[in-house]
């Protein structure tokens, strides 16, 4: 599970079984994207490099151990002693490690299978929870909250980790929608620490964040003691970037150099503290 560095916008609509059936919808639609690539793949990709010490293989094996876990099934194996856990930074990471360590004996078609068995087993799951069982707190990879919120954080991640395989193997897809949606609105309730931390944009300056499809929108953050989202801007932002979608989930998701990638950014206003901000947005762990 990606561990994120603040809590994200809520997407209730005051109707917890609404809620429920639009987060399952998504999650259905991820995890059915997902599983459309992998049929695609060949044994090549799928020993693709994905991430650091990950390649396609065990990306799909980190999917399949969360879920697994959330089903209440058997929990991670012991790590090995003589594991390779180098890129490995906190416990929440070792624990995914042990998942990805077990499975890389099975076959790509066996985990391709257990990625459609398990995430069909998740979705029965979650359609037969109450609306009290769905809200009830819960722990979170982005701190205390809900069940609810967690299986919002679990579209991202899996929209994410789907994008990580594309990346990998360069089958671009499902860069807009829903899901793709959903995955924003993470990032934007984020955007304030991302802003305000993570690229440290100094008091009294506007932000304006332009990305350009295949989602268009605009995003404005206001630092005045502390970073926020804002709808609009009280003139021309003090400092912008301009970015396609994906490369900006990239950036933010913490999957690429910034520095490699800078120059595909349009950077407007105070030039220091634009490339300032392109090159400090990874909020994710």
């Amino acid at each position: 599970m990606t561990d994120q560095g603040s809590n994200g916008p809520g997407t209730g609509t005051g109707d917890p079984g609404a809620t429920r059936d639009r987060i399952v919808g998504l999650l259905r639609d991820a995890w059915g994207s997902i599983g459309t690539l992998l049929g695609q793949l060949d044994d090549a990709q799928w020993s693709a490099p994905a991430l650091p010490g990950w390649d396609v293989h065990d990306v799909v094996s980190h999917i399949v151990g969360g879920e697994r876990q959330l089903a209440g099934g058997d929990p991670p194996p012991p790590l090995p002693d003589d594991a390779d856990t180098s890129h490995v930074r906190n416990d929440i990471a070792k624990m995914n490690e042990a998942w990805i360590v077990a499975l890389r004996a099975v076959s790509h078609a066996e985990l391709r299978d257990g990625f459609e068995e398990i995430t069909a087993i998740r979705l029965a799951q979650l359609e037969a929870m109450t609306p009290e069982e769905y809200e009830a707190p819960s722990w979170t990879p982005v701190g205390p909250g809900t069940y609810a919120r967690f299986m919002e954080v679990r579209v991202f991640d899996s929209w994410m980790h789907e994008q990580d395989i594309r990346w990998a193997v360069g089958i671009p897809g499902n860069e807009s929608g829903p899901v793709a949606e959903q995955s924003l609105s993470e990032v934007v309730g984020s955007l304030g620490y991302i802003v305000g931390k993570r690229a440290g944009m100094p008091d009294g300056s506007t932000v304006r964040i332009r990305l350009t499809g295949p989602i268009e929108r605009d995003l404005h953050v206001v630092v005045d003691g502390r970073a926020r989202v804002v709808d609009q801007l009280p003139g021309q932002p003090s400092v912008s970037i301009t970015l396609p979608f994906p490369l900006f989930m990239r950036l933010t998701g913490g999957r690429v150099d910034p520095g490699s990638v800078v120059d595909q950014v349009e950077l407007g206003g105070d030039q220091d503290l634009a490339r300032q901000l392109a090159t400090n947005m990874a909020f994710t762990i």
